[in-house]
């Protein structure tokens, strides 16, 4: 009978323990390529708190957009073939809990390496986890970033 008590004890405490409020840091990036005009696109999905506590701005305040598109200036680096290219950023939109992020990189005519280093929401949060999923001709990769391993790099 005691050991049914204990049994049933340690069941309920996982179970209470499984409605607990968890909160999840992650980014996800999707990269395209697009042949006709040699550019790669990427969309970004980020939790609007998240950015916001990142960047210390409310994101209803006028400056949001700004904020965000330095942040991602500093926190976003893309290299193809070995090579550094610039971001573009060209927007971004709040959507409750979410904020998309949109920028691109032109000029790129063969991927054979695409080193990305993503350290978005990092320093702000240690559990943060970025995946990037990568389009490029058929090909699909998907390379994941946290603390200690902000850079990846895929080959195709």
């Amino acid at each position: 009978m005691k050991k049914l008590l204990y049994i049933s004890g340690i069941l309920t405490f996982f179970v209470l323990m499984s409605f607990m409020y968890v909160d999840f840091f992650s980014s996800m990036t999707k990269v395209d390529y697009i042949d006709g005009s040699k550019t790669l696109k990427f969309t970004t999905k980020m939790n609007t708190n998240h950015i916001s506590d990142a960047i210390k701005i409310n994101p209803s305040t006028a400056g949001f957009e700004a904020e965000v598109k330095k942040y991602v200036n500093n926190n976003f680096d893309v290299f193809v073939n070995g090579s550094p290219k610039t971001i573009t950023f060209t927007g971004s939109q709040v959507s409750g809990e979410t904020v998309w992020v949109y920028f691109e990189t032109g000029s790129v005519s063969d991927i054979n390496t695409l080193k990305i280093k993503n350290t978005i929401l990092l320093s702000a949060f240690p559990k943060q986890v970025n995946i990037v999923s990568v389009a490029y001709k058929g090909s699909q990769k998907v390379m994941n970033f946290q603390r200690g391993k902000e850079v990846n790099e895929v080959a195709f």
